[in-house]
């Protein structure tokens, strides 16, 4: 190709790149090029419901955020006294009198001394809701506990500080009550058992100092339970939840707190995407009963419960849904009423109950002395019975205890033992001192030690538990466990009846 030919082409070339763009250009708004057309516009509809959410995540916070509060909790400073050694001189330290009247006094000792230095003084922050227009303000329990001082920030900028605060750590919960600041806008307070997976909901608090601050979720969760807090079963939210929230309301889209949100699950600690909050009708009773009272009076049965499992459902020829009763108290209202370890509760007051912790939460909240029906499941018979809730005692087997003590040969003087193959167990007659210590008149056989990997260890049995039936057959020692043992099978499975520690047994499956 000549080089004047290749120039013509040359000149030719913009003329052709303009053209395929402007054909390019029409193609596409003709619809020619690409599957699908490309919008122009959002679609009227999915506009309409997006905003209508929008409106109601704005009437929602408008009507919720006035009532909500910061709070701030303060703890004065401490001094750290240390401790004053006095030592021979010569060894440690001079004598700090030297060249003072009482050097002469002090001239046989030598000191040291340790700085007595302040503590720091510690602050805190958290939320809260305003449930009534006279000053009274919901919260967590972790978020006031200890503090010296508590000052409460309200949505129009004033603060007051706290001067009264009753507080229920079973349920980390918590009231306070501020004077002098007029009538407050009190919140709307729903129910929050009506709540259903996967409903709106917003939380409104001060995460990272940052007032009223809004985050929304959906209910993604109920019922859960937490060991730092013994008597609540939480709704489980993904509205972010961070340090500072603690306090502060969860709501509904109509504005209605359905919750306070208390705790999260993280291993950074801050939001993970699961959040806890206590739910609205349990924070009611509980500060209703703070106001009225100063405490929570809760009713109680006197009998130790635990999760009803497949195999021990099957052991005792029960439904598979209810709660085992593992003990019967001496005294209790649970005793006078008729109960008995093995039976299996279905219903309470007319109330289904599936668990442990939700027959405690039915039970506690019943009127004391007031006379209830119980149906129950023993020995595959469905039962009814009636008890009357007495009011929970501070002491005794049902107040907190610490963790079970572990065995040691020194508590008992007979060295006996006898190894039980089957389920990988050593076992020994209980001493007088042994069994005085346990609170086991009627004998049982210790638990001395337990194989790893074995069924016995496999089912919970640990060194230092007290076997104290086989089935249905009461063992008082080894003779009698070796005779109730005689008809069982790892294969039909053995239920036990065991002390884990004093004034707590349970029963125990091998198989």
């Amino acid at each position: 190709m000549s080089k004047r030919t290749f120039s013509g082409y040359r000149a030719l070339l913009p003329v052709a790149i303009v053209s395929a763009l402007v054909l390019g250009i029409a193609l596409e708004r003709s619809g020619a090029v690409g599957d699908e057309p490309r919008a122009t516009e959002v679609d009227p509809t999915t506009l309409r419901h997006a905003e209508q959410l929008s409106a109601a995540f704005h009437n929602a916070a408008d009507i919720a955020m006035p009532s909500v509060v910061t709070i701030h909790s303060k703890m004065k400073a401490q001094p750290v006294t240390g401790n004053r050694r006095v030592v021979p001189r010569g060894q440690e330290g001079e004598n700090p009198f030297e060249g003072t009247p009482f050097e002469e006094f002090f001239k046989d000792r030598g000191f040291e001394f340790m700085p007595q230095n302040p503590m720091p003084r510690r602050e805190g922050m958290g939320s809260g809701v305003i449930i009534d227009s006279a000053g009274l303000i919901m919260t967590n329990n972790h978020v006031v506990d200890g503090a010296d001082e508590v000052v409460v920030h309200l949505a129009d900028g004033r603060e007051f500080e706290a001067d009264d605060i009753k507080t229920d750590p079973h349920t980390d919960l918590a009231v306070i009550h501020i004077s002098g600041a007029g009538s407050l806008p009190a919140a709307k307070i729903g129910d929050s058992d009506k709540m259903r997976i996967g409903d709106w909901v917003i939380a409104i608090g001060s995460p990272f100092e940052l007032d009223q601050t809004v985050s929304a979720g959906i209910i993604s969760g109920q019922g859960r339970e937490l060991s730092s807090v013994r008597r609540t079963k939480f709704l489980q939210t993904d509205a972010a939840i961070n340090p500072g929230n603690s306090g502060g309301p969860l709501v509904n889209l109509r504005g209605e707190v359905v919750g306070i949100n208390t705790a999260i699950a993280t291993n950074s600690g801050t939001y993970n995407g699961v959040g806890f909050a206590i739910p609205i009708n349990l924070a009611k009773w509980v500060t209703s009963q703070l106001i009225l009272k100063g405490s929570v009076q809760r009713a109680y049965l006197g009998v130790g419960i635990s999760e009803l499992t497949s195999d021990l459902a099957d052991t005792l020829n029960a439904s598979t849904d209810g709660v085992l009763v593992t003990q019967v108290h001496d005294g209790t209202p649970a005793e006078k009423a008729g109960f008995q370890a093995g039976d299996v509760i279905t219903r309470f007051g007319g109330k289904q109950v599936s668990g442990p912790r939700e027959l405690q939460e039915v039970v506690e909240r019943v009127p004391l002395d007031e006379a209830q029906e119980v149906e129950i499941q023993r020995d595959g018979r469905t039962m009814k019975l009636t008890v009357t809730p007495g009011a929970l005692p501070s002491e005794g087997p049902f107040a907190t205890r610490g963790p079970a003590s572990r065995y040691s040969r020194s508590q008992t003087a007979d060295p006996s033992t006898y190894a039980e193959d089957q389920m990988g167990i050593t076992l020994m007659d209980l001493s007088p001192e042994l069994a005085e210590q346990r609170q086991l008149a009627d004998g049982g056989v210790l638990i001395s030690a337990v194989e790893p990997n074995e069924p016995g260890f496999g089912a919970g049995l640990r060194a230092g538990m007290v076997i104290l039936k086989v089935g249905q057959t009461e063992v008082k020692d080894l003779e009698s466990f070796k005779a109730a043992m005689k008809d069982q099978s790892l294969d039909k499975k053995v239920l036990l009846y065991v002390q884990v520690q004093p004034g707590a047994n349970t029963f125990v499956v091998v198989k």
